[in-house]
């Protein structure tokens, strides 16, 4: 038989305060501050809307995270919060008396909700911004003045109602709370709402940006003052950029001429301000002059994590890249070249900058056309990078039939071989070798390993 632990006495005063809304309220100015983060995530839990906005109102600590207790969107949820809000601006007193500075929407996880009590969010908790930032958009003093609001923003085809009443919200508070807004995925999005969220938050906050759009390079030209102002981005994920789609431009017809203008190709990327940590680019077309662009871009020469996937190299110079790899092997941790068409002589003249890059953890050479001989050479150079942890590499061009088919036994008796290359100079903790993915089944032919190091 089981018994159910008693109540704590700081459970039964939370339950004691939901059954009195009125009291609840009422006594939130006198309420001690050990009571407000449990009282908080039971009124949101049981949905007692009108305490929250109270206890928004009478926030004791600097930050409240509300963000990350709704795991999927709840306008009447935020719509009680920012009333919260609300009552702060209209009383005027966050200027002077409230502690709340921050109020984090974002759907992550926060130490706040799980280290209670003893500790407070701050400026330096998960998803702040720097003193850099602070400074970028508004008079410093100011900017200390304004609540701040964080968030996140998937815009798709159009705006769910959650999205849709935090903008309006945000459009009207505009001049009164600090909005930043970390990380933006734009998705296939109309250009108007492109427009009306850039309109409301600024682009220095962005920390990540994701753009999957169908558009041409040219196209992205309509994001040249918007690169240029993105002072704080540290990743960019772009997906589906094509070099000739004139149904992509003409989506975007309602840009002013002399923006559609303003940039060629991947030279975009010049407008950016700071360096860059992490680029991903999948699902689109390269020309020559896109890779000059992308592999000369000094902004790119600090990266830790460079991701090519779908993006067609075989009949392009593979110098560019070797550049490339040169000038980020101090950094590079993460290097995937995945599906990229990559035959025997751009990989070979990948191998001296590869081996350079001493801070490599986890590469990805997937689905390229490689022969034994060269992935050998390739093994060799990356045996002797002593931090890489995970390792992802393409079955042999000579374990596949003239109609492309696997050799299964062939496959399976050249991987051992192939392994022993690493085992020879450390001691492999993943590595992987696996064959295209087959268009029947679905699935790739793999032979892997994962040890633990002692």
């Amino acid at each position: 038989m089981s018994f159910k632990a008693p109540f704590t006495l700081l459970e039964l005063a939370v339950k004691s305060l939901l059954r009195n809304e009125a009291l609840a309220i009422s006594t939130l100015q006198k309420l001690p501050m050990e009571l407000f983060p449990s009282l908080f995530k039971e009124a949101f839990k049981s949905r007692h809307m009108k305490i929250l906005t109270a206890m928004v109102a009478e926030w004791p600590f600097s930050c409240l995270p509300v963000g990350a207790l709704m795991q999927v969107p709840d306008v009447v949820i935020l719509q009680a919060v920012l009333d919260g809000v609300d009552m702060l601006l209209i009383q005027n007193v966050h200027l002077r008396k409230s502690k709340l500075r921050v109020l984090d929407l974002r759907n992550v996880h926060h130490v706040f909700w799980d280290a209670w009590p003893g500790i407070e969010c701050g400026e330096s908790s998960t998803g702040t911004l720097s003193k850099e930032q602070t400074g970028n958009c508004l008079n410093r003093y100011a900017l200390r003045q304004l609540l701040k609001v964080v968030t996140d923003f998937d815009l798709r085809t159009h705006l769910n109602e959650q999205q849709a009443y935090l903008l309006q919200w945000a459009q009207q508070q505009k001049g009164s709370v600090r909005l930043c807004c970390m990380k933006v995925t734009i998705c296939d999005t109309p250009m108007k709402i492109i427009k009306m969220f850039f309109s409301i938050f600024q682009p220095c906050y962005i920390e990540e940006l994701e753009l999957s759009t169908g558009w041409t390079p040219a196209a992205l030209s309509c994001f040249a003052r918007c690169f240029g102002q993105m002072r704080n981005l540290r990743k960019l994920h772009l997906a589906r950029i094509y070099v000739n789609t004139k149904k992509a431009v003409n989506s975007l017809e309602d840009i002013e001429e002399k923006y559609t203008t303003e940039l060629n190709s991947y030279s975009f990327l010049r407008c950016l301000k700071s360096p860059l940590e992490s680029l991903s680019i999948k699902l689109s077309e390269f020309s020559q002059s896109d890779l000059e662009h992308l592999c000369r871009c000094q902004r790119l020469f600090q990266l830790k994590h460079l991701t090519l996937c779908g993006v067609v190299l075989f009949n392009l110079c593979p110098a560019l890249l070797q550049f490339l790899l040169e000038n980020v092997a101090a950094t590079l941790q993460i290097l995937e070249l995945e599906d990229c068409g990559i035959g025997d002589s751009q990989l070979s003249a990948l191998l001296p900058a590869l081996s350079q890059c001493l801070q490599l953890t986890r590469v990805n050479f997937y689905d390229n056309v490689i022969s034994i001989s060269v992935l050998m050479d390739l093994l060799q150079i990356l045996a002797n990078l002593s931090k890489l942890t995970e390792e992802f590499y393409p079955a042999p061009m000579e374990c596949y039939d003239d109609l492309g088919n696997v050799q299964v036994n062939k496959f399976a008796s050249v991987c051992p071989d192939l392994l022993d290359i690493l085992r020879a100079k450390r001691q492999p903790i993943r590595v992987t070798f696996a064959t295209d993915i087959c268009l029947k089944c679905h699935q790739r032919c793999a032979l892997w390993i994962s040890e633990t190091v002692d």
